[in-house]
């Protein structure tokens, strides 16, 4: 674990309060939650994954799942238009 979840942790240990962290899914819209694109691949780029807690982590990893497939389904549309003789230019 990165030291910014050990302090965290003990934090809330400290506190009372649970050891996951429960503020980060009333701040707005989730990475779970949020619609795959470009907002999402964003989000992900600029999360450091470090300081991630266990759920937290779990969240992203779904959310980059989500992104890669809807980006190879504009893959995917991309090369039918191609084989199908559309104009390349």
């Amino acid at each position: 674990m990165s030291p910014g979840v050990v302090d965290f942790l003990f934090r809330q240990l400290v506190a009372g309060e649970p050891a996951e962290d429960v503020q980060w899914v009333r701040e707005g819209v989730t990475l779970s939650d949020q619609a795959p694109g470009a907002e999402l691949a964003r989000r992900l780029s600029e999360t450091d994954v470090d300081a991630l807690t266990p759920t937290e982590l779990f969240h992203y990893v779904r959310a980059a799942q989500r992104l890669a497939l809807w980006a190879e389904s504009l893959r995917e549309a991309a090369v039918k238009r191609y084989c199908s003789g559309a104009d390349p230019a």
